[in-house]
């Protein structure tokens, strides 16, 4: 009678055994091992490259950096005018704007995303 838990009735056993087999076999002939050869020196020209690119990269965002801080500065400026306009008009008011979310009716579901309205005392009509 076998033994349930012998090992050799394990699949994964066998497929262990067929790795090892493989890997003892060396390659035959002269050409095994210029393709080895080749392969090795493929698989580094392709880190090298890999490597070159990602340099590259990095150096276009390093020199982006400059030009996108200048573009904000402009922008916060032009937001902070805009901001002391509405100050000194006597009262605030910010449209309200609404953002619906994609596939969904926007009469019926609206997000408001930012807006307020604020009247300052003295400041009114009703004189």
């Amino acid at each position: 009678m076998t033994d349930p838990n012998d090992p050799r009735r394990n699949a994964a056993w066998h497929a262990a055994q067929q790795w090892r087999a493989r890997a003892r076999q060396t390659p035959r002939g002269p050409l095994g091992g210029l393709k080895l050869i080749l392969t090795w020196l493929l698989f580094g020209m392709l880190l090298i490259i890999g490597t070159l690119l990602g340099l590259f990269f990095l150096l276009i965002g390093w020199a982006m950096l400059p030009i996108m801080r200048y573009r904000m500065k402009k922008r916060l400026e032009q937001l902070r005018a805009e901001q002391a306009n509405d100050v000194g008009t006597g009262f605030h008011y910010q449209e309200t704007h609404y953002r619906s979310r994609p596939g969904v009716d926007s009469h019926r579901e609206q997000q408001v995303l930012e807006g307020d309205y604020e009247v300052k005392p003295g400041d009114r009509d009703d004189k």
